[in-house]
């Protein structure tokens, strides 16, 4: 994803390619931040010899774009150029899907299908990891070139070293949420929205000014959007049902904003 050029890609995925013919996709471009060059071409978030990078927005997954139309072009190109992947007579291709979970893996490859075949999804899509939770058959997108892809579950390291790579990871729901937290996913938005100083927030929940704590925002967040909970308080006269704010809900809408870009446009890395 382009919020997280660099985090979203595994290391372990990285070495597996070498130098085969790939093609490195970065959906969502319009919910990063324009000013931050998200791939440069000697640069450590390069794709690597033997590939190739394109970038998408989400109207991709909806219309005839241009931009996912060179993908299919791109990597039957890359393999033609490289002859120890080009030997056999066949002019099939047959290219693996691969990632980190919950990046838009199987909407691209609806989305290829539906613009080359006009025929419609072929792979379950949802908005949170896991849906494709094994590798399929493959999956016809285009006629010439005759081009299959196959739709793999999305894999993370077994082990994150680093704390905040995780974090991102999570924010753009790599993770899912209840394995983090929402609370500290929460907290640690507001913390890169400030380092930033993307103050969108401010305008988008109407507050007085940016806010350094997390608490304050939730509880702002909490009154405006409803998000309220029952409970039960035991007192010397018996159980009492108190109305009280439900911070989880409130650090859940603000990762919602987020990641449907209603606090603007950010690159986590």
């Amino acid at each position: 994803r382009s919020h997280i050029p660099l985090s979203g890609r595994n290391p372990a995925l990285q070495e597996a390619l070498g130098i085969r013919p790939h093609v490195l996709v970065l959906n969502k471009m319009d919910l990063a931040d324009p000013r931050r060059q998200p791939v440069s071409a000697g640069g450590r978030a390069g794709p690597g010899r033997g590939a190739a990078v394109v970038v998408t927005e989400p109207a991709w997954a909806q219309s005839d774009s241009p931009v996912p139309l060179q993908v299919v072009p791109m990597v039957a190109g890359l393999v033609a150029d490289s002859p120890r992947y080009h030997r056999a007579e066949s002019c099939q291709h047959n290219i693996l899907v691969i990632g980190v979970p919950n990046v838009g893996k199987s909407s691209l490859i609806n989305s290829l299908r539906r613009l080359h075949l006009k025929k419609g999804k072929a792979t379950a899509v949802g908005g949170e990891p896991g849906v494709t939770k094994a590798v399929l058959s493959g999956i016809q997108v285009c006629e010439k070139p005759l081009m299959y892809l196959v739709d793999t579950p999305g894999v993370l390291p077994p082990r994150l070293g680093d704390v905040e790579m995780g974090m991102k990871l999570a924010l753009c729901g790599a993770i899912h949420d209840h394995l983090v937290g929402e609370d500290v996913m929460a907290d640690y938005l507001l913390y890169t929205l400030n380092k930033q100083q993307q103050f969108r927030y401010v305008q988008h929940y109407r507050l007085g000014q940016a806010c350094d704590h997390i608490e304050p925002l939730l509880k702002h967040v909490a009154l405006s959007q409803g998000c309220t909970q029952k409970v039960k308080v035991l007192t010397g006269t018996g159980n009492v049902n108190m109305t009280m704010l439900n911070y989880p809900a409130a650090a859940y809408e603000f990762l919602r904003d987020f990641r449907a870009g209603r606090l603007g446009r950010v690159t986590l890395d």
